[in-house]
């Protein structure tokens, strides 16, 4: 039976992102949140691996107090168990403190055959958590997964969505897979798994409980700083064209050529 472990994060439900003038950490207080897109189709991918090969799925999330909302909401998926990571010391946390607070607790879990992550979270969208999680536990991993196929003695292929196509790879067991949404669709939970998620024990644990000293966690544990944050500088006017293909790609090679000749 696999041990599979999907890496969950809440974000906000919002494109309008507050920061903090002093920290430069995001401001989650009074915006809705919900879970990060991409990690629904990583607990989509996990439902399904545990359906076709067997295993336990366990959802995990590093968050404030509210972030059990996610978790609760994964449960309701199908997930059989969830832990919620949150202390204030965990606050700030940079990618790397956020990767190694996720490994001590999966090590706390026992390890997992397999650990699912989206490829990235809307809010911070750095994609370096599940690669940087992988390297803390020295576990292969495939990034941007968009299928799946698992061969005899445990290897596992994963197709991987490049810019330009596709290639496949073949990762052993345990390994860490972060997933495109092109993976699969995440199913629609019943009503009878929201009411029975809501009744689930959700556990809490914070550093003392994975053994992290509190140099290790948060700003304190962050080996990078957000030092200034400002908005992208105005690209000026725009223009918007209406007609036929032809007509506007003859425009559009004439307005190129007048720059070209501009910028000489």
């Amino acid at each position: 039976m696999l041990k599979i472990i999907v890496c969950i994060k809440q974000v906000p439900e919002t494109q309008e992102v507050r920061l903090d003038p002093v920290t430069h950490t995001l401001k989650r207080e009074g915006i809705a949140a919900i879970i990060n897109p991409f990690d629904l189709y990583a607990l989509e991918e996990g439902l399904r691996v545990k359906e076709s090969q067997g295993g336990r799925v366990t959802v995990l999330t590093m968050g404030p107090p509210q972030a059990e909302a996610a978790l609760r909401e994964a449960l309701g998926y199908g997930a059989d168990a969830a832990v919620l990571l949150s202390d204030k010391a965990f606050a700030g946390a940079d990618t790397w403190a956020t990767a190694l607070t996720l490994a001590r607790a999966i090590d706390k879990l026992g390890g997992a055959d397999l650990i699912f992550c989206g490829k990235q979270a809307i809010d911070g969208d750095t994609a370096q958590v599940g690669p940087m999680l992988a390297t803390v536990l020295d576990l292969p991993y495939a990034a941007w997964a968009r299928k799946l196929t698992f061969g005899e003695g445990g290897a596992l292929t994963v197709e991987r969505l490049l810019d330009h196509g596709y290639d496949a790879v073949e990762v052993s067991l345990p390994a860490l897979i972060t997933v495109v949404k092109e993976i699969n669709e995440p199913r629609v939970p019943s009503f009878k798994a929201k009411l029975k998620a809501k009744k689930e024990p959700v556990p809490v644990w914070g550093p003392a409980d994975l053994g992290l000293a509190p140099e290790e966690v948060g700003l304190a544990g962050s080996f990078t700083q957000v030092v200034k944050v400002f908005p992208p500088p105005a690209r000026g006017q725009s223009e918007t064209w209406e007609g036929h293909s032809p007509e506007l790609a003859a425009r559009l090679w004439r307005r190129l050529k007048e720059m070209s000749k501009a910028a000489v």
